[in-house]
């Protein structure tokens, strides 16, 4: 297998390939000289992301996972499991790694020893049923802002996920999109799955971070929501 080697700057490297099979993602997913931090397969596209995280990439990563909690402990029912970064696959079809993976409600995966450590969709075997989709998927855009406007909306589009968010580290705004009837995106200005949740106001926490820490913003975060919900 032969893929293109593509130098976005020098800490991260990109292997790109348009007419893989999934064999050829088996083999880089598994390669163990292959350092990755992310990896997606959708319809031939295959892409592998290596090198390390950078400050505001995980600066970000943490203050949304923070925002996340700070809902759920306000909202304690459903409960919500998060799962960020973690590998998501539905064989033969399918793989990615979001930054930020939720699921709400009931049915939520557990992993069970023996087991690969990843969320497969569709396990077969013994578990035909397989494990149910994320209700709400997101990537940190640090540098890869117009992929994961493209390639990796139409991934989680085709997997059926049913919200996706795109933080724009760079602008510090977030682009949202919910899942209509006919599978595609449109954007949307409250969250569907964190029900009544303003987006703006996500964006609102992600713009303190020019002057503020990431724990700040989380915490003047929680507060704006006490402040509605008392309203």
């Amino acid at each position: 297998m032969i893929l293109s080697l593509e130098k976005s700057n020098p800490t991260s490297q990109k292997l790109l390939k348009r007419d893989a099979t999934w064999q050829d993602y088996v083999a880089c997913r598994d390669r163990p000289d292959l350092d990755w931090r992310k990896i997606a397969f959708h319809k031939g596209w295959l892409w592998v992301e290596m090198g390390k995280e950078g400050p505001n990439h995980a600066s970000f990563s943490d203050l949304l996972t923070a925002i996340f909690f700070a809902w759920a402990f306000l909202n304690p029912e459903p409960t919500i499991q998060s799962y960020g970064r973690c590998l998501i696959e539905k064989p033969e079809t399918q793989a990615c790694a979001p930054d930020l993976v939720l699921y709400k409600g009931e049915n939520i995966p557990r992993w069970q020893v023996g087991e690969p450590r990843r969320i497969l969709l569709d396990r077969g075997g013994t578990h035909p049923e397989g494990n149910r989709l994320p209700d709400l998927v997101g990537e940190i855009s640090d540098t890869t802002l117009s992929l994961d406007l493209d390639e990796q909306k139409q991934l989680y589009a085709s997997l059926g996920i049913a919200e996706y968010w795109v933080i724009d580290v760079k602008g510090m705004q977030i682009f949202a999109f919910g899942l209509t009837p006919t599978g595609l995106y449109e954007a949307i200005e409250v969250s569907q799955v964190l029900t009544n949740l303003s987006i703006a106001l996500v964006e609102q926490t992600l713009q303190r971070l020019d002057k503020e820490t990431n724990t700040a913003a989380a915490n003047w975060f929680m507060h704006r929501l006490q402040d509605l919900k008392q309203a």
